[in-house]
Order: structure tokens, then sequence, then C-alpha cells
């Protein structure tokens, strides 16, 4: 059984294969690929980017999908993950998607299952299809040339799960990892890191920021979001007319992670990205469901 729990599942080439099927998707055309099989979605935490599009490219492949309502399932009222495992796989879905607020769940629950499992998100843990779309966006922005490209993470690294996957991902793919983050966000990791986000802008390519995971935070660091933004907010006066891309795996903190007039700037791809992402997340079901059967 293959299941995407982290971004390891996957192989450098399945990964550049993920890739060229993702590439053909991009039209945005409806498939048939999936016609008569059954997509299960049960986020036990809050999303509206990953949910809708993970939904949108189960339906571009003409499965069917099925919406589990946590707040109003069993699973609210104490029953334990088996059960519900139990219950998903009484439906006979041909691929669940999970994402919770703790580390471990879509692995647990893919113990219990008897379709592949994809990871929505778990806790600080991996967000893997997250770090599949940022990777392709970048590929395809440079061409396949990523080699050695400069990449900047910054902001809450130590909380972020997208941060975690990317840095697995990019580090694999040859870029050149650097972390900036203010010294309480920063993982304890034996990667290049620096709190002058200013001198590290000089040389990047590729910018990722983070947003502040403030519903994971023990307690209250900065005095506001404001302080924080006022050292390592992404604006026009850090990036100048650099050849830098920019990207977030969003929500989006206006003013806070990025300002409105980069977000407005073609450098930055945030947009791009989320459209790679309903591409990526169809090659990827694709990938799973129909390998499964094969």
């Amino acid at each position: 059984m293959r299941h995407l729990i982290s971004t390891k599942d996957l192989s450098k080439d399945e990964i550049l294969e993920v890739f060229s099927k993702a590439r053909e998707f991009l039209d945005e055309k409806p498939r048939t690929l999936l016609k008569g099989k059954s997509i299960t979605t049960i986020f036990f935490e809050n999303s509206t980017r990953t949910l809708s599009s993970f939904e949108t490219a189960a339906k571009r492949l003409d499965a069917k999908v099925l919406r589990l309502d946590v707040s109003r399932s069993s699973s609210s009222k104490g029953e334990t993950l088996y059960d519900t495992a139990a219950n998903l796989d009484a439906m006979n879905p041909n691929a669940i998607v999970v994402r919770h607020q703790h580390s471990g769940v879509p692995e647990s629950l893919a113990r219990y299952v008897n379709c592949p499992v994809l990871n929505g998100g778990d806790g600080k843990h991996a967000h893997p299809t997250q770090a599949l779309l940022d990777l392709f966006t970048i590929y395809e922005h440079f061409k396949a040339d990523v080699e050695g490209k400069r990449v900047l993470i910054v902001g809450d690294i130590k909380n972020s799960r997208v941060a975690a996957s990317n840095i697995e991902l990019l580090t694999r793919f040859n870029l050149d990892i650097s972390l900036v983050a203010p010294p309480h966000f920063m993982p304890n990791l034996d990667i290049k890191k620096t709190y002058n986000i200013k001198e590290a802008v000089e040389h990047a390519d590729i910018i990722i920021s983070l947003r502040t995971q403030t519903e994971r935070h023990q307690k209250q660091i900065y005095g506001s979001l404001k302080d924080y933004a006022n050292d390592f907010c992404i604006n026009k006066d850090l990036i100048k007319d650099k050849n830098l891309i920019v990207l977030h795996p969003g929500p989006v903190h206006r003013n806070i992670d990025i300002s409105d007039e980069v977000l407005a700037d073609k450098r930055c791809l945030v947009l791009k990205q989320v459209s790679n992402g309903v591409a990526i997340r169809m090659a990827v079901l694709l990938k799973l469901i129909l390998g499964e059967e094969r």
C-alpha cells in the first residue's frame, strides 16, 4: 500500500514523474481518469486552501468526493482514531485525505485502512503536497535549472510543517537553503541560519515566506505581529529590483508576512502556487489510486 505521509515517500524519479503529469493538468480541463472512484476528505483542523485544492483536483479527475464534517462527526464525541479509521474504511474509499493538528495522525490512520492515505498536513510534522507544489513552482519558473539555487525560508520555521517538508525536499534537489528567523522561531537544525534578513536577501534566488503559527505558540512571543513585521516582512524596500521570486503557502498575513506591494509584484508567485497546487494534487491522486490498482 502506497501512502503520501511525507515527501520521503516519493523517490526523486517519482517526483519528476508527478511534475510531468501535473504539467499536463495545468490546462485546467476536466478528465475522466478517476471516473467511478471516490475520495474522502477528513480535516480535523481548519483549512480552506488545501481542502478546496484537493477537492477541486479530485473533481477535475471525475472522482466523487465525500467531505466528512468533523465538527459533527463521532470523533468530536470521543470516538477513537481506530474507530474513525474502521468506519472510513467501511465506506470503501479509493483514497483518504486527512489533516490533523497532531503530528503522526495520518501515519497512524494509514495502518488501519485499505486505501492510500494522503497527508493534508499534520501538526508541525509534514505537509508533503505543499512542498511538492512549491518545488514544482520553482522548477517551472527556472525551467528545471534548480540545482544550486539559493532559497531563503523566512519566518516561523520552528512551528511550520511546510518548512519541515520543504527543507527535506529542496535539499534532495540540491537547492541551497538558508533559514531566516528570530531566535525563538529558529529550529535546531544543521542548516545555514541567519537573523539578518537584509544581508541574506542580497544573494537569494527564492524567498519562501511563512505565516506566523500563532495557534501553535505556547505563549505570546512578540508584543504584536507588527513588531515581527518590522524585522521580517518581505517588502519592496527589502527586495528592491532583485531578480528573485517570492512564495508563500497561504494564507498570507498581509503586511506581516508580505507587504501589499510585493503581493502585487510579478515576482510574487502566490497565486501561481494555488493553480499549481491543484495540478500537483491531481497528479498525486492519480499516481496513488491507479498505482494501487496496477
